[in-house]
């Protein structure tokens, strides 16, 4: 246990828990940050943005102030193979008179405008904290403008006062659930959705061909390289595979209640669980041709890739990686993807995970590893150093923390420019691992010690 060897909020100990034994529990999750922790989650929407913004003929309209239109396509980094609307960002730049007199008419002006000018098939609208405090009916405004503009035109209610970033999460799902079953269709062979696929750095890519080989038509990945009429058309699907589970479970529970799509949950990183993907995908269809179709690829693209992950292994194995995530899901798959490479995790946390989820994961990790929930940059900090950790896999706001620990840092969230799915994705993140550890760069850190460096023996290493 840690609660007298981490510096931490009294509050805040119950959430860090080590490994010892067969038994973890319990880890307290699933609850409000703590004032005064500086919690690494983002607010609602946040949550709702990264989760709609993939979409990619759709218009994405932020009713609230400017500041807020920052989140933008790159903060998903979602790769598109047709529209490129959604990398436009549009906002009602709400100023002080707006909040003082309304924004509704300015709301509704601006849909207007966008819509004349660029004709999209649907408009997001978000609302953001400022339209929770002053009242502006963004759903009255989005009906009317809905049928004078012949568009849906879909509230997104994200105003931070609802809670969270998981929070974003259901608004973003209520949000696409308007959009489905809103086109005729029937598919001509079996047809899955993805769900919590969003095409960071091109992964739908690496992924969709082996389906497509094993004769399943992929109606639409919500959201990544999506479009409107894809999505309306998701509730004739056969079956949804859920990978973020954070974000799209919640809809595919919806699916499941009203449509009778049964779902499960799978991942597409690492080479074991994208085998497993899809050996799971073809034994739910129950076609033989099909699960021999399965059987070949992953014999065949396993030989293939087997020999570059091994070298990889060589050169990280025994090394020591820390996990931080926004959802449980990435954080399982890496795991075991470390468990490849022959790595061992140290460290284990998330933003949103659940109890289930810290089950999972404490049922996979080693004695010894530490588990956190909701950690905050100080916590982080204090871990990386006890643990020893060589490497911190985690996002963009814990990137130069890391860097200023000396320690080496892998980029696995929205930000990310290098496909880590399917089996290709597995060697190019064993290839990342090792140019990142290995890096000379690293050395540098003696100078905190001290030491003295010969820079051209560094550069010639």
């Amino acid at each position: 246990m840690l609660e007298n060897k981490i510096v931490t909020l009294d509050e805040r100990r119950k959430h860090i828990q080590r490994k010892e034994g067969e038994i973890l529990l319990p880890v307290i999750c699933n609850s409000d940050s703590l004032a005064g922790a500086v919690s690494q989650r983002a607010c609602v929407y946040s949550g709702a943005r990264v989760v709609l913004n993939p979409i990619t003929d759709a218009l994405h309209l932020v009713h609230g102030p400017i500041g807020c239109a920052s989140y933008t396509w790159d903060i998903r980094g979602s790769m598109t193979s047709g529209a490129t609307l959604y990398k436009n960002s549009f906002s009602t730049d709400m100023k002080e008179i707006n909040v003082v007199f309304g924004g509704e008419k300015k709301l509704a002006n601006a849909l207007r405008e966008l819509v004349m000018k660029y004709h999209p098939p649907a408009v997001f609208v978000y609302s953001t904290c400022i339209v929770g405090i002053i009242g502006d009916d963004l759903r009255a405004v989005c009906n009317a403008s809905s049928k004078e503009l012949n568009i849906p035109v879909i509230p997104v209610l994200s105003e931070g006062f609802r809670g969270n970033k998981r929070m974003g999460y259901k608004a973003a799902c209520h949000a696409i659930f308007e959009l489905i079953g809103t086109r005729v269709h029937t598919p001509q062979k079996p047809a899955i959705n993805l769900l919590g696929e969003y095409n960071v750095a091109g992964d739908l890519w690496n992924i969709k061909p082996y389906f497509e080989e094993m004769g399943i038509d992929i109606i639409v990945s919500m959201t990544g390289d999506s479009c409107v009429e894809d999505i309306r058309k998701a509730h004739t699907a056969h079956l949804n595979l859920v990978q973020c589970s954070g974000s799209m479970t919640y809809l595919a529970k919806m699916l499941e209640e009203k449509y009778g799509i049964p779902y499960l949950k799978a991942s597409f990183f690492g080479t074991n669980d994208m085998s497993k993907a899809l050996m799971t995908t073809a034994k739910f269809f129950n076609d033989p041709l099909m699960v021999q179709k399965a059987e070949e690829i992953i014999k065949r693209e396993t030989a293939r890739t087997a020999p570059l992950i091994e070298y990889y292994r060589s050169r990280v194995s025994g090394r020591r990686a820390a996990i931080y995530m926004g959802g449980a899901a990435k954080a399982v798959s890496l795991v075991k993807a470390f468990r490849e490479l022959g790595m061992d995790v140290v460290i284990i946390g998330t933003q949103t995970g659940k109890k289930d989820d810290y089950e999972e994961i404490g049922c996979l990790v080693n004695n010894g590893t530490v588990i956190i929930d909701d950690a905050n940059p100080l916590e982080l900090r204090e871990l990386l150093t006890r643990q020893k950790a060589n490497l911190l896999v985690s996002g963009v706001k814990e990137r130069f923390l890391s860097y200023k620990l000396g320690i080496p840092f892998c980029d696995f969230n929205h930000d990310r420019t290098i496909t880590f799915e399917g089996f290709d994705g597995m060697v190019n993140f064993a290839h990342e691992i090792d140019t990142t550890i290995n890096s000379p760069v690293w050395k540098l850190h003696v100078m905190r010690t001290g030491g003295l460096i010969n820079v051209e023996e560094l550069c010639n290493s």
